[in-house]
């Protein structure tokens, strides 16, 4: 079972298997706004996440944090009738985790930590509205095992991740993987873009190769 702490409690538990094909969970309207504040500080990750930081620049991160269009594509393949609520909230569990990584790593004087704290605020804004959007009874069922396993992944302690679970990969790359799944889950805020496009494409797309997750 998912452990919960208070930050996270809107994670606590996700819908179980349905036998439905994919659902496409309505995005509340009440969400766009935090949403698209949240993609205009994305817009600005080139300049702060690549140019104020070293060429070729990495961080450590989990595997599972190198969250893709294909890694949502490759779950909806393994897990029938995955409800797109369940991405949502592993979306918001995955980019928890990077945000904090890559505030961890700049000094306090760094010039791109404040658009780095700034960023985690407006993600929180937007997790807050989350949490309210939904019946809370929704947010204490049980999680599908394949998606459960990466979730007690994503929430294991650092010193017992083993070594071969680390990935490096570069501040912008994460903040890449943050908005394109963002515009993929929560399509409905935002107009089309091109991953939106992959995600859409993928949804039903039977040769999509399956992969670990």
């Amino acid at each position: 079972m998912v452990q919960l702490s208070t930050s996270v409690y809107l994670l606590g538990g996700l819908l179980g298997l349905l036998l439905s094909p994919v659902r496409v969970a309505p995005t509340s309207a009440s969400m766009c706004t935090p949403l698209k504040t949240l993609n205009d500080s994305l817009s600005h990750r080139r300049r702060y996440m690549k140019h104020n930081f070293p060429i070729d620049y990495t961080i450590r991160v989990h595997q599972k944090e190198v969250f893709k269009l294909s890694n949502i594509n490759r779950m909806r393949l393994q897990v029938e009738g995955l409800d797109e609520l369940i991405l949502q909230r592993l979306w918001f569990q995955v980019n928890q985790g990077v945000l904090k990584k890559i505030i961890r790593v700049m000094p306090e004087r760094h010039p791109s930590r404040p658009y780095a704290t700034e960023l985690e605020r407006r993600f929180r804004d937007v997790e807050g509205v989350f949490v309210q959007s939904h019946p809370a009874e929704l947010l204490q069922q049980e999680l599908p095992e394949t998606i459960q396993e990466t979730w007690d992944h994503l929430t294991e302690e650092s010193d017992r991740v083993p070594e071969s679970s680390w990935r490096l990969a570069s501040p912008k790359s994460l903040l890449d993987n943050f908005c394109h799944t963002m515009h993929c889950l929560f399509s409905e805020c935002f107009a089309s873009t091109e991953a939106q496009q992959d995600c859409k494409y993928n949804r039903g797309n039977p040769q999509v190769t399956l992969g670990r997750l």
